[in-house]
């Protein structure tokens, strides 16, 4: 019999802890149905948040943050050949 293999279970860094959280909190407090206004406020009152609780995230990777908070929040976009096809026959 073959020797198993340890697991090495690595510990989330500070910054995907942060990350996780805030993916979190955009799914569960209904921002994604906010107009553009009300995300401004809201990310603006989150990062100020996310900074009080995660002290040792920097100043950039809290702009990150907020850049891959807001990406997140976007709709879908179609790819594909069908969206393509679409988007040819409604020019």
């Amino acid at each position: 019999m073959g020797k198993r293999k340890k697991e090495v279970k690595q510990t989330p860094s500070l910054f995907d802890r942060a990350r996780n959280e805030l993916f979190s909190q955009i799914k569960h407090c209904g921002v994604l149905q906010a107009t553009e206004d009300q995300k401004d406020v809201w990310f603006k009152d989150t990062m100020e948040y996310m900074a009080k609780r995660y002290p040792g995230v920097t100043k950039d990777q809290l702009s990150e943050l907020n850049e891959l908070g807001r990406r997140f929040c976007e709709p879908v976009r179609s790819h594909g050949v069908q969206s393509a096809q679409l988007a040819e026959g409604s020019s």
